[in-house]
């Protein structure tokens, strides 16, 4: 699977394109800046891009309208094709926000059903009840998701409406060429569901990605051979912060060993789950840390560990952003051009190093030394040997253990480093050794 070699890239194209929040019925052309910065993400070593909601919904994309026309606040779908088109020829592949839970109020389907109320023949779309009433005094009561009845819950156990899904996901591959989804709360997602639409999209593209929003539980749940290809890794999330603002790395080193050590009891081992410092949903790091010496080094440590990168657009320069109540908007800002500086160079050198690194991309993970301010930990395969070393302290740090020894190179800094049971760390400092 291409996902598992690569790195990710997100952005949430309402917010980056400077669109308007709520839908204004305007037609402006705004996706087509991604057009603009189609070369700078193939020359950060960028592999895929996932674009959180394109089509056209009431407010903020996961209330959706129309699955088959791009958001009108975006363009139109000639405009995305032409996107994804410039996209491909820079050697990005193109990974969308699947958002097959629920809809929003504007839907067509809905909206039928408001009109009809039991006449509507899409009134099995749903979970309605006519005994009741909803709060927006329809006349009928429904399931939202979570509580937020401006998001309508689909029934997924109605053939006919996997089927609608299902003919909608064909249609954004033969018409924009996409090469996987990110599946929106599959936490929530009906099982059987996800199933289908895994055999129907390996049937369409036998490469085809499918990646899901998980929060919690056991990913192994959804992500098998039958399911999901991958889903995002909160517990590492939260590790890969904490573990620098606490002061103490034997949080995420624990983490990473529960999942993907070798011994029988961890959970992940052969998973490529999506690992990521930020995103659409939470506070950026550059804000939750609170060492700012430490961003560079989460970067470090997340295209070192095992899973599959994703950087949030404008992460990758230290763009700072907070979660606010009520109003995500702060964390999707629009950005006239990238800003790119030292820590990007860092970043990139990273993925330049990754994307040659088999032992990066897929060996097996070992914790070789772990102190509070200190992590060495190792990745390796049959053919290569990879010492990720990362050292939060801002003193320099000398770790004692018997694999540390022999001559490796500094994939970063491309220098000799020649150990015989020992390894100098200096202060805020990250080695890649081969």
């Amino acid at each position: 699977m291409w996902a598992y070699e690569g790195v990710f890239y997100q952005i949430y194209p309402i917010g980056f394109c400077g669109a308007p929040v709520h839908n204004d019925g305007v037609t402006v052309s705004r996706i087509l800046k991604l057009k603009d910065w189609a070369g700078y993400l193939g020359d950060l070593g960028i592999t895929s891009i996932l674009l959180n909601p394109i089509f056209e919904s009431d407010n903020h994309g996961y209330d959706t309208r129309d699955f088959k026309k791009i958001d009108c606040r975006l363009g139109t779908n000639e405009d995305f094709a032409e996107v994804c088109k410039s996209l491909h020829e820079n050697g990005v592949k193109i990974v969308l926000d699947g958002v097959f839970n629920h809809v929003g109020r504007g839907f067509w389907a809905f909206k039928d059903v408001q009109e009809k109320k039991w006449d509507s023949p899409y009134k099995d779309w749903f979970h309605i009840s006519f005994d009741g009433n909803s709060c927006y005094d329809d006349g009928f009561w429904y399931e939202g998701w979570e509580g937020h009845f401006e998001l309508v819950k689909l029934n997924l156990q109605n053939p006919a409406v996997v089927d609608y899904l299902l003919e909608c996901v064909k249609f954004w591959i033969n018409t924009f060429d996409i090469d996987g989804l990110r599946l929106d709360v599959a936490y929530s997602l009906d099982h059987n569901f996800m199933r289908r639409l895994r055999s129907y999209t390996q049937e369409l593209k036998p490469d085809f990605a499918l990646i899901g929003e998980v929060l919690f539980g056991d990913y192994n749940i959804i992500v098998n051979d039958e399911m999901l290809h991958s889903c995002t890794n909160y517990e590492c999330y939260k590790g890969l912060y904490s573990s620098f603002n606490s002061m103490n790395l034997f949080e995420i080193a624990h983490s990473l060993h529960r999942q993907f050590g070798a011994d029988p009891w961890c959970i992940y081992r052969g998973k490529h789950l999506m690992t990521f410092a930020d995103n659409h949903d939470v506070t950026r790091l550059a804000s939750i840390l609170t060492n700012k010496a430490h961003i560079p080094l989460a970067y470090g440590l997340l295209l070192g560990m095992p899973g599959v990168p994703c950087l949030y657009y404008g992460s990758e320069w230290a763009e700072p952003g907070e979660k606010a109540p009520d109003n995500d908007y702060a964390l999707r800002p629009c950005f006239d051009a990238p800003k790119p500086n030292d820590l990007t160079s860092f970043i990139k050198k990273l993925i330049q190093i990754r994307e040659h690194s088999d032992a990066l991309c897929n060996g097996s993970y070992r914790n070789v030394v772990i102190q509070n301010h200190q992590l060495i930990f190792e990745r390796c395969t049959e053919n290569t040997r990879v010492l990720v070393a990362i050292n939060a302290a801002d003193y320099p740090y000398t770790a004692y253990h018997g694999d540390l020894s022999g001559q490796m190179t500094d994939l970063i800094t491309g220098e000799t480093v020649t150990m015989q049971g020992q390894l100098e760390l200096p202060p805020y400092s990250v080695q890649y050794l081969r």
